[in-house]
């Protein structure tokens, strides 16, 4: 089984470019900053994170051209594929990418607003009519509802 899920923020904007032919497909190309386990003073190399490669394909490479920044937490559900190529010196280079096969927002607009991480796009959003929200992604429950409540 090859399953892959992590959370992590964006090091930059996602790479977008579609391929040729006749249905082009989006290519969106990003790589996730994800924390490290464990105590952060104890690493020997003193990085925190790594800095994993991640491509996602067709819709889900649109929604990181629509919807991804730098910054933006996301959580990444996918399954590691390997490579190789020979570069420009003839030398063989091997690589090793996450091929996303969904991609979620990790926090909310507001929280990621209030770290200055989030620069854009939009989420879906529950509107409940006319009632307030509270700030803290909850509406607010009107009082002498309780009894159209299905729980107490």
């Amino acid at each position: 089984m090859n399953k892959v899920i992590l959370m992590g923020r964006l090091t930059r904007d996602p790479d977008v470019r579609y391929s040729q032919g006749e249905s082009s497909m989006a290519i969106a190309r990003y790589t996730l900053a994800v924390d490290r386990r464990g105590r952060r003073d104890n690493n020997q190399d003193g990085q925190t994170a790594d800095f994993i490669n991640c491509v996602a394909f067709g819709r889900t490479g649109e929604f990181a051209e629509k919807y991804l920044k730098k910054g933006t937490k996301i959580c990444v559900t996918g399954r590691i594929q390997t490579g190789s190529y020979t570069n420009k010196d003839g030398q063989k280079v091997y690589t090793t990418d996450v091929v996303v096969e969904e991609h979620e927002f990790a926090e909310s607009k507001n929280a990621a607003g209030n770290n200055g991480s989030f620069s854009g796009g939009s989420q879906p959003s529950f509107d409940a009519g006319n009632s307030q929200d509270a700030g803290d992604g909850f509406i607010n429950i009107p009082d002498g509802i309780d009894e159209e409540l299905p729980f107490n």
